[in-house]
């Protein structure tokens, strides 16, 4: 028997964040009729960003629903093969592109646009404001912003990332619910010096390691990925400056492409830093506010996080449909079908400093044995099914539109 879900024209709902989550819960709610409003602190709608997959048929059956399967295919990076290099270049193991970009594989931002592009004429979306109060109340969420008007709405959904704003006022500090994984990542764009083709290489010396890939075929630009074990830190996440110091510290006298990617790091003005580190909280709604995607359940790398996020909206806009906008039956479905699959997801995060970065000689040496195993024809096939099994570990229910 087929669910009947319900208009839901009569529904204000305010998210926070435009990155992927919340665009992809406004095109899910914009479906259903719903009043949606995006605000993004952000001037406009950022562009680029790391690369992000999708794989299994769950994150395909709700690309498919949402109507950008295709679209995504036509915007793929078109990745190919990545090896881990010894201090000469020499290839150590081949990675097959399915193995680090899925099925499917586009930038960030690309995917941001796409769904935007979808939205903008259903969606009020409001760039360079964030949300400065939250009141929730019996008849809904009053609302004040840092530049525009106050205003109320009858949900709001934090959509805004590992470092959420919204979950801060109305769940509580960060501290509480951030798992540190003892490694730190970067990202920022270097000089193609390597003439790498949709191709990457990444290489590690013992609690460090350097990735460097070309994902869009420009023959001039490449990006660069550093990730370094590390104990807590205690900086700014504004001061870019001091973040620079910190990676120039770590790298000091690394081989492989270490002083020419240290040297590009001085002139990037496009640095991503941050710790690689989960989000666990004790429950995703509270009132009628709820959390979505990184904000509730978030893993810097490696706990696809975007596959997640996109889950999570088709779910979360597909129950307030079948309850017909009640907040209360339907963020408790939500919390109930997205909970145990984005666990099972972030599982899969706790490995990716050591993968990169490994502490010893002979861990590194380790991982490499078992890539190349894992890489050969006999188990390609195996350990294609092992990274989709944590894609796929939910049955969606059917949300007719």
């Amino acid at each position: 028997m087929t669910n009947k879900t319900h208009d839901l024209g009569h529904l204000t709902v305010l998210i926070s964040g435009a990155s992927v989550a919340g665009p992809a819960l406004a095109l899910n709610l914009a479906r259903y009729g719903a009043r949606v409003t995006v605000v993004e602190k952000a001037p406009a709608l950022r562009g680029g960003g790391f690369a992000v997959d999708f794989r299994g048929h769950v994150h395909r059956t709700v690309l498919t629903s949402m109507g950008i399967w295709d679209e995504i295919h036509a915007h793929q990076t078109h990745m190919g093969r990545q090896s881990v290099v010894d201090a000469d270049g020499h290839a150590r193991v081949d990675l097959p592109s399915e193995m680090m970009s899925g099925d499917v594989e586009i930038f960030r931002g690309e995917l941001a646009r796409i769904m935007y592009e979808r939205t903008k004429d259903r969606v009020e979306y409001v760039f360079g404001d964030s949300i400065a109060t939250l009141t929730d109340t019996p008849h809904g969420v009053d609302v004040t912003f840092d530049n525009s008007p106050s205003r109320r709405f009858d949900l709001v959904i934090g959509a805004d990332g590992l470092h959420s704003h919204t979950r801060g006022l109305v769940f509580g500090d960060e501290s509480r619910y951030l798992r540190f994984f003892d490694h730190y990542v970067a990202g920022f764009e270097v000089p193609n010096d390597l003439g790498l083709d949709r191709t990457g290489r990444l290489y590690s010396e013992p609690g460090r390691a350097i990735a460097l890939g070309n994902y869009d075929g420009d023959p001039d630009r490449a990006g660069a990925l550093l990730v370094f074990r590390s104990e807590r830190l205690s900086y700014d996440r504004r001061d870019t400056a001091a973040q620079k110091r910190i990676l120039a510290e770590r790298f000091a006298g690394m081989g492989w492409e270490g002083p020419n990617v240290l040297k590009a790091l001085e002139a990037a003005d496009d640095l991503y830093f941050d710790a690689i580190a989960q989000i666990h909280v004790d429950r995703l709604t509270k009132g009628r506010v709820a959390l979505l995607g990184d904000a509730g359940y978030g893993a810097t790398m490696g706990g696809m996080g975007t596959g997640v996020a996109i889950v999570g909206a088709y779910v979360l806009a597909g129950e307030l449909a079948l309850a017909g906008g009640d907040h209360r039956m339907a963020f408790a479905a939500y919390e109930s079908r997205i909970r145990d699959f984005a666990k099972g997801c972030q599982k899969t995060s706790g490995n990716a400093g050591p993968f990169f970065a490994p502490a010893t000689e002979r861990r590194i040496r380790s991982r490499d044995r078992m890539y190349r195993l894992l890489a050969s024809r006999p188990l390609a096939a195996f350990f294609k099914r092992l990274t989709e099994k944590s894609a796929t570990g939910i049955k969606l229910p059917e949300y007719p539109v």
